[in-house]
């Protein structure tokens, strides 16, 4: 209930956690506490004590494991990505393989602009599930980065082969025909986020690439009228 009210009002989970700890709670409420530090941006206040916790923990590893991870996030949030990685690295000593993990570590790789390790983190992944839609969409991404446009078609084409209305997949591909000169059908892809879900952050992400993309054909469009 309280990892559950975390995510939905993070504020009063502080507070809840924090009597349930003082209470006896002890390392579910300091998980808890960890988790709605996150939820109110106070990555690093979070990470310390998930960390913490983590360590001193006596739950089994793959809990373990976990909690590390999500002290990883708090720090790739606080814009720590070496010690973000660090405790990833750790986590998957405790969880070998895992690949929620190794998706988590591969998007703090890319953080860092280092694509090819991320890249070989989601390659593992989808060697062993080749139908996980998320790990084919930062594939996808990461591709893009590293100037291989038509596999990273391929990858996010497959993941929206999967999961057609997939917000992430269809920024991602919007983007990718964007490049390719496909102006109409990254339209699409945008207008169809903004129409499916409007508020989240991939249609915050599709508006500005529809803004930037209009921008950039009207400033076109006066430097071809001036040369004429």
């Amino acid at each position: 209930q309280c990892m559950d009210l975390a995510r939905k009002d993070p504020d009063a989970a502080f507070d809840w956690a924090m009597d349930w700890r003082d209470m006896g709670g002890d390392e579910a409420a300091r998980h808890c506490i960890g988790v709605a530090l996150i939820g109110l941006k106070l990555y690093k206040e979070a990470g310390n004590r998930l960390e913490a916790l983590a360590q001193e923990m006596q739950s089994d590893k793959t809990v373990q494991a976990g909690i590390l991870a999500q002290a990883a996030q708090a720090w790739h949030l606080d814009r720590k990505p070496a010690r973000a990685i660090a405790l990833m690295n750790a986590a998957l000593k405790l969880s070998p393989g895992n690949p929620d993990l190794l998706v988590d570590r591969s998007t703090m790789h890319a953080g860092r602009g280092d694509y090819i390790t991320a890249l070989a983190d989601l390659n593992i992944v989808l060697a062993k599930d080749p139908t996980r839609t998320d790990a084919l969409i930062f594939r996808a991404t990461a591709l893009r980065f590293t100037d291989k446009l038509e596999q990273a078609e391929t990858a996010v084409v497959s993941a929206l082969a999967l999961d057609e209305n997939n917000p992430d997949g269809l920024l991602e591909r919007g983007i990718i025909r964007r490049l390719k000169g496909d102006k109409d059908g990254a339209r699409r892809d945008w207008l169809s986020i903004l129409t499916h879900v409007p508020n989240s952050t991939a249609a915050d992400a599709a508006q500005a690439n529809l803004e930037k993309m209009d921008l950039n054909s009207e400033s076109s469009y006066k430097n071809e009228k001036k040369g004429h």
